[in-house]
């Protein structure tokens, strides 16, 4: 399977109703650039940032790329243990 990129995954939501502004496309590129996180990470942290939220936060999203890159965290896996240590998730 292929991997997806950052454009893709922004094609992707929209195909689902799930519209985000141009800025929050270019937000995005610019976090990845700033933390020189993957495209699979990047989607990630967007996602999380979704569900948690409810909305785009860049903060939020910029605060848990930081954070899983200094973690060393780069799978989904360790994103949602992640997530569960720190109580965005009761599961």
């Amino acid at each position: 399977m292929r991997k997806q990129t950052v454009a893709q995954y922004f094609e992707f939501l929209e195909s689902k109703g799930f519209r985000l502004d141009k800025d929050v496309f270019r937000f995005v590129q610019f976090g990845q650039q700033y933390t020189q996180a993957s495209d699979e990470l990047t989607i990630i942290a967007l996602e999380w940032t979704l569900k948690v939220q409810r909305q785009f936060d860049g903060s939020f999203f910029l605060a848990l790329l930081e954070e899983w890159k200094q973690q060393q965290i780069i799978t989904r896996q360790q994103a949602r243990l992640f997530m569960k240590e720190k109580g965005f998730i009761n599961e």
